[in-house]
């Protein structure tokens, strides 16, 4: 039996858009692991891809531009800045800054900090199979699904194709390319084409984001929403010399932290006719310039921008989100669906993560066989994408009780009112029970795999030790 609780090593925050999502369910993940069991270790993944042993104390700061650049580091600003606006960074200037916040460290020395990686980040470079990869090399177990789930429940484009092929029923699209699209000089013949397809309502959406970011939904017959729907989801901005000498000063400061917001805009950096430019301030000043001698729109097209796009027909009926459990080995299993009540609402990132804008009904209210019917279909999706250990995945129950699945995530959210939270309770599993069950059966499946190193058996008879006293002691 070990004598050392197991080190957890938390990693959150990262690349994607989804950063700050990421590092508030880090924290809860952190506050709720059972601390006779583990040693939580908080590890935060920088915009650049660099690992930093974090000091716990910036885990309860509001954001990750709260700290990270630190602000006594930067001249006093009006706009609160990721760390990838600062530019061209030197190497020497980044460990300046990362040693403010905590302690970098490598791959290489993973295994001398944590025993096991409890992956809270989302979206690309942490949904996608990238950490995972890594983690395998060094042959550190993590949670949730391997390389090929992982990969899979990235991209939407992708799992249309495969739910096809496997006969489930998907809501019609189309795809349009970047390229296509910047060289197309009808744009209302293509909404034409598009509407003929698809009929409107349309949903416009970012294959390979999550939290609802970069999606639209077009109600009525209109160019101009339709334009700006699919901007929105290839993360352009364009701006017109109308708009710009519309505001005031102090209108241009406020669009300016909206459009750096990666929650509520295409955020930094960003690419200007060949030119890229870092910093709000700097951005300020070139719009500034520009329309004070053209007349013509501009497009900003962020660096964290989609190649292609996805355009849905709209499926009208009752939205549900449903989490599914799996024990190594053994058949996922899938809990009571939540029902979004929302009205008109949009179902987007504030109606995710702000309370009080959206009612969760778990479950939802239907007659057993439909409930039977979703989990059933949930369940099917889960094996079909090769997911592990746990996953989230949406969808809409039509007028006509007909089940479209969509956005399955190999990982949910973690913050404290998540759907995977939420269910959870209903089936009594408090958040630390759950966080254990799923530590445990993410490293059986990495056992099971032969896809960790030699101690993580010894790690996993730990934890079912641990349980069992646990179990004795409470009867």
């Amino acid at each position: 039996m070990m004598k050392n609780k197991i080190k957890v090593g938390i990693f959150l925050g990262g690349r994607s858009r989804e950063r700050e999502i990421s590092f508030a369910g880090g924290r809860t993940v952190y506050d709720n692991l059972d601390k006779g069991l583990f040693e939580p270790i908080p590890i935060f993944v920088d915009s650049f891809n660099n690992f930093i042993h974090l000091d716990w104390r910036y885990l309860y700061q509001g954001s990750i531009r709260d700290f990270y650049p630190p602000s006594e580091m930067l001249p006093v600003s009006k706009f609160q800045i990721y760390i990838e606006s600062l530019g061209n960074l030197t190497q020497e200037q980044l460990d300046h800054y990362i040693s403010k916040v905590g302690k970098q460290i490598k791959p290489d020395q993973f295994s001398e900090l944590i025993d096991f990686a409890f992956l809270a980040l989302h979206g690309l470079y942490g949904e996608d199979g990238s950490i995972q990869g890594l983690l395998e090399w060094y042959k550190i177990p993590y949670s949730g699904s391997g390389l090929l789930g992982a990969a899979l429940g990235i991209d939407k484009l992708v799992q249309k194709k495969l739910m096809q092929q496997a006969g489930y029923l998907v809501t019609p699209y189309q795809v349009i390319d970047r390229a296509e699209w910047q060289k197309n000089s009808n744009k209302s013949a293509l909404f034409e084409e598009v509407i003929a397809l698809l009929g409107l309502p349309l949903v416009v959406k970012s294959p390979r984001q999550g939290s609802s970011i970069g999606v639209s939904i077009i109600r009525e017959k209109n160019l101009e929403a339709f334009i700006k729907a699919i901007h929105g989801s290839f993360f352009i901005e364009q701006v017109t010399v109308q708009q710009w000498q519309s505001f005031s000063s102090k209108e241009k400061e406020q669009w300016l932290i909206n459009l750096i917001d990666l929650r509520s805009g295409i955020g930094l950096p960003v690419e200007v006719n060949g030119q890229i430019i870092y910093h709000p301030h700097d951005l300020l000043a070139y719009l500034n310039d520009y329309f004070a001698v053209s007349e013509d729109p501009i497009n900003l097209d962020s660096l964290q921008g989609e190649e292609t796009i996805l355009i849905e027909s709209f499926i009208a009926g009752r939205e549900f989100s449903c989490i599914v459990l799996q024990e190594a080995g053994g058949e996922p299993v899938a809990l009571s669906p939540t029902e979004m009540l929302k009205g008109d609402l949009h179902f987007d990132y504030r109606a995710k993560y702000l309370p009080g804008l959206v009612r969760k009904e778990t479950p939802m209210r239907l007659p057993q066989m439909h409930l039977n019917a979703i989990k059933e279909a949930c369940i099917a999706l889960f094996q079909t994408l090769n997911f592990q250990v746990y996953a989230r995945i949406d969808g809409i129950l039509d007028m006509d009780n007909q089940i479209y699945l969509n956005d399955p995530n190999t990982t949910a959210g973690m913050n404290p009112s998540s759907f995977l939270f939420h269910q959870a309770a209903e089936i009594g599993l408090n958040p630390s029970q759950l966080l254990t069950f799923l530590i445990r059966n993410s490293l059986a499946e990495r056992v099971g795999s032969h896809k960790t190193n030699p101690q993580a058996t010894d790690l996993l008879k730990y934890i079912d030790a641990y349980i069992s006293i646990k179990i004795i002691g409470n009867q």
